[in-house]
């Protein structure tokens, strides 16, 4: 799915990527956003929805929602339409980007399925508007499993809870006596929690502290961005939707359409979800070796792409990247 603005472009560096690697991948492409909206009249076509029920793995670039005329966002929508309740985002430190930390290694799991993005909105009466925060212990108690497996797949020690239970005592309350009773079957692996204001300050202090943090949806946005923005930015931060019936590994980053065409983006976002994408599959040793060769082309100044302090454009940087294969 290239998507809108800049998406052709890093997506087209991505598959190139791939097949140097030689990625025992075969790729349907099929439009999305402002691209299928004018196409075919919605922003969320019904040849997506075919192709990604068959084949239960889809990449997708950066997309345009329209502001105003009652569309809603394509993120949250195909979220919610396939029931991709587990983003996960990693952030980490890469040797060459600048940043105020060198070594961060934290994982964010964000429950996508439910709280205020739920989009229940009324107005109820002139001049007040209500919106609807639904927590459930069913989502909650899925979203705490993912958590605390994915610590325990990857020898994690410790995952944390953050909520706002001190205010919200039902919604948020139910989220985290939920997880910390999850937590109970992880004796491996301690568990802790944090309120979000207080989260967030300590991220930027001290963001070492954290290992696994999970988190409802609306915090889960916030905190991943912060946290992106803690090791240089959305253009060097990959993302993964999980659900049982498929997944879909995104470029966390907009569409940027003022550098579309110009060869300037960066693709590095998008190439960290493919990476990610691969380990779902089973591929994690091809994920490895294109991992390897990506943090060594971020690692010299002289294969850097302008964002970072470079020279190379999208189409120069691909290019680095094979050759480092």
């Amino acid at each position: 799915m290239p998507g809108d603005g800049i998406g052709p472009e890093i997506t087209a560096s991505v598959v190139e990527i791939f097949a140097a690697a030689q990625v025992p991948l075969q790729w349907e492409k099929v439009a999305l956003g402002l691209e299928a909206l004018s196409a075919s009249g919605t922003l969320i076509p019904a040849a997506l929805t075919k192709s990604l029920e068959k084949t239960k793995v889809g990449l997708k670039g950066p997309t345009t929602t329209p502001v105003g005329g009652g569309h809603r966002s394509i993120n949250v929508s195909l979220r919610q339409e396939y029931d991709l309740y587990a983003n996960v985002r990693p952030i980490r430190t890469i040797p060459g980007v600048t940043c105020l930390y060198k070594d961060i290694d934290m994982i964010i799991v964000r429950e996508n399925t439910e709280d205020l993005y739920k989009g229940i909105e009324h107005e109820a009466s002139p001049g007040v508007m209500h919106g609807i925060k639904i927590i459930s212990e069913a989502a909650s108690r899925r979203i705490g499993m993912h958590a605390f497996t994915l610590a325990r797949k990857l020898g994690r020690k410790k995952v944390t809870i953050v909520h706002k239970a001190n205010i919200m005592k039902l919604t948020d309350g139910l989220f985290l006596d939920t997880i910390r009773k999850v937590g109970q079957d992880f004796p491996e692996i301690r568990t802790d929690d944090i309120i979000v204001d207080n989260c967030c300050m300590q991220m930027v202090t001290k963001p070492q502290q954290f290992d696994v943090i999970v988190t409802q949806n609306l915090y889960g946005d916030i905190l991943s961005d912060l946290g992106s923005g803690l090791i240089g930015g959305l253009g060097v931060a990959g993302g993964a939707n999980l659900g049982e019936r498929c997944a879909v590994f995104e470029a966390v980053h907009g569409s940027a359409p003022d550098i579309a065409g110009q060869d300037k983006a960066n693709p590095t976002a998008l190439l960290l979800s493919s990476l990610m994408m691969l380990e779902h599959m089973d591929l994690r040793p091809l994920a490895d070796r294109i991992n390897k060769a990506l943090l060594k082309t971020i690692a010299d100044p002289a294969t850097r792409t302008r964002d970072l302090g470079g020279k190379l454009g999208t189409a120069g940087f691909t290019e680095a990247v094979i050759a480092n294969l």
